[in-house]
């Protein structure tokens, strides 16, 4: 995020992508309720397209996708190469942790996650002291 603009913070800016629509809608909600912009890609093409156009301080990454950390690799390719990323997935093995770090992945959330501790770690992530 750049610095503060007339007092204010500016909003983190999160990349959500997750290919389960009720999924991402959560968790853009929780993020936009903790004072976020978020926005959700529901697959592959979508997620780098909007990673290609847009500024995100932080991706948000089902690793459990289809082709999911091949878009990780994707993703951490330059341009935007310093956009951390978080892996969250239903299942991590000592494998796909090791791909994840090798991938530069920033943190790995198992899924279900409870809201109360998903967006404080998410929020310390992105720089944010505290949730509005």
């Amino acid at each position: 995020m750049s610095g503060i603009k007339n007092g204010r913070r500016p909003k983190a800016k999160i990349l959500v992508v997750d290919d389960q629509m009720a999924v991402a809608l959560m968790i853009v909600c929780l993020l936009t309720r903790a004072g976020c912009e978020a926005e959700a890609a529901l697959d592959a093409k979508k997620a780098l397209r909007l990673a290609q156009t847009k500024a995100f301080d932080l991706i948000i990454l089902d690793v459990d996708m289809p082709s999911g950390f091949e878009i990780c690799s994707s993703l951490k390719e330059n341009p935007f190469s310093q956009t951390p990323i978080v892996f969250v997935s239903t299942r991590f093995c000592g494998d796909d942790v090791q791909r994840g770090r090798d991938l530069g992945v920033a943190d790995f959330i198992k899924k279900p996650f409870e809201a109360s501790d998903f967006v404080p770690r998410i929020l310390s992530l992105v720089g944010e002291s505290a949730m509005a």
